[in-house]
């Protein structure tokens, strides 16, 4: 990881900036960010795309006359599940007849009638996302063809309900398979295409047991445009990933002696079979419908920089690239935007990758994009904000921060050393001491990261 030591900054170029438009820049960036939260929401994106009337359900174009099923089963997997559970249930009304399981790694103060609850953990496996993934198994292996399950899928669901193909990997094992494949630096997508072959219940297997029932997905989508498979490992979706592929992956971030010896076992012996795929008939009565992604984030916040004055340009090229060369790519195309507009706004969506090296400290990939940014800004008029719609930054409580030219030297104020914080991945104390944290709490949701910059 390439660590730059910070130039001097001049007080003088400190002094020039006018800190109290820097402050309101600051708080302008984190107000389009709460606003796209607000207008990303669960409950207005089912008011989109799902009604309920006469009996009758219309998900997008689809529609499913309720009386005609013997058994109408929801399954609502991932961080955003409570939301979507609930906001299903103000749809149709408890009279319904749908009853399901919610699967979620944030603990709920309520929860829904009808829907047995399992605390999954995240981002890796625990004992109830096991419990979770064999419950959901047992209640498939009961539907029929006169039955309909409902899938609402949101990004988290791939540790949140998680049990190994195989019985020789134990839950310690599945953690420490997980552990290694998070911190490998590896896209989400080829992270993804590796669990989905060390499970049953991901890469479509979960739709293979509930063959042949009616299914259809609702799905919150947190991966790559193009990559709806990817989504919580795409335990309803035909997938598009191959055992040969995974086999380039573990070679390609040299994961094979990170994992436990089962795992090891299975690579080495050929013990990994093949996802299910497109064509294949337990998806002959499927069908999926993606209600929220990032796009619908990105969006809201191009309203919102454009309602400000900024002339507005949206980036995601550097989607899944690592955090420093993003950070250098979007802060250069930033300023030659700014060679001819005045106030200018470049948004990013899409996530950024950070290889963890020792032993982290308190922070994630947002809060060391913005860190890194920092350096790169010092004592200019520039405002970088970086956050998670899911509320959740790495192991801090933070979704993500905001920067800008003071950043550094207000930081050095403070006795704290942004260099050293950087390379420590330990950014969110710095970031707390500013208060230039973005603290939501877990929202529900999860539509990827948003990356807003403003240069003035």
């Amino acid at each position: 990881m390439r660590i730059e030591r910070l130039a001097i900054i001049p007080q003088m170029a400190v002094e020039m900036l006018d800190h109290n438009m820097a402050r309101d820049l600051r708080d302008l960036a984190r107000r389009i960010f709460l606003t796209s939260l607000t207008d990303s929401s669960i409950d207005k994106a089912f008011t989109r795309h799902i009604d309920y009337e006469r009996g009758i359900l219309r998900i997008g174009e689809d529609l499913y006359d309720l009386s005609s099923f013997s058994r109408v089963f929801a399954i609502s997997i991932g961080k955003a599940a409570h939301s979507m559970a609930g906001a299903l249930m103000n749809t149709v009304g408890a009279g319904a007849g749908v009853s399901g399981i919610v699967a979620t790694p944030a603990d709920q103060s309520s929860q829904i009638f009808a829907y047995r609850y399992f605390l999954g953990g995240h981002p890796t496996p625990n004992h109830e996302s096991v419990r979770a993934a064999e419950a959901i198994l047992r209640s498939l292996q009961t539907l029929t063809a006169r039955s309909l399950v409902i899938y609402m899928i949101s990004g988290g669901g791939s540790s949140v309900v998680e049990t190994p193909i195989s019985s020789s990997i134990s839950l310690p094992d599945l953690i420490a398979t997980y552990q290694a494949l998070v911190h490998s630096g590896a896209p989400i997508a080829e992270i993804n295409a590796v669990r989905k072959h060390l499970s049953a219940v991901k890469g479509g297997r979960m739709a293979l047991v509930a063959a042949p029932a009616q299914q259809v997905s609702i799905m919150v989508s947190d991966v790559p445009d193009g990559s709806l498979d990817a989504l919580a490992s795409g335990p309803t979706m035909p997938d598009s990933s191959t055992v040969e592929q995974c086999h380039s992956i573990v070679r390609d971030f040299k994961l094979l002696n990170e994992f436990p010896s089962s795992v090891r076992e299975l690579f080495h012996h050929g013990g990994i079979d093949e996802t299910p795929k497109e064509g294949d008939p337990a998806f002959a009565h499927s069908r999926w419908i993606t209600v929220l992604s990032n796009a619908t984030a990105r969006k809201a916040a191009v309203t919102g920089a454009a309602a400000s004055g900024f002339a507005v340009e949206v980036d995601n090229a550097c989607d899944d690239w690592d955090y420093a060369r993003a950070a250098d790519y979007l802060l250069e195309k930033l300023r030659k935007l700014r060679s001819g507009v005045s106030r200018v706004c470049l948004i990013s969506g899409g996530e950024v990758t950070v290889k963890v090296s020792g032993k982290p400290g308190s922070g994630g990939r947002n809060q060391q994009f913005a860190l890194y940014c920092a350096q790169k800004i010092a004592g200019e008029r520039i405002v970088v904000l970086s956050a998670g719609t899911d509320g959740v930054d790495g192991n801090s409580p933070a979704a993500g921060a905001i920067v800008d030219g003071t950043t550094v030297h207000r930081a050095r104020e403070k006795g704290i050393d942004a260099v050293q914080a950087l390379a420590g991945f330990n950014a969110y104390p710095l970031f707390s001491a500013l208060d230039d944290d973005v603290t939501t709490g877990p929202t529900g949701n999860n539509l990827r990261d948003l990356r807003i910059l403003l240069a003035y």
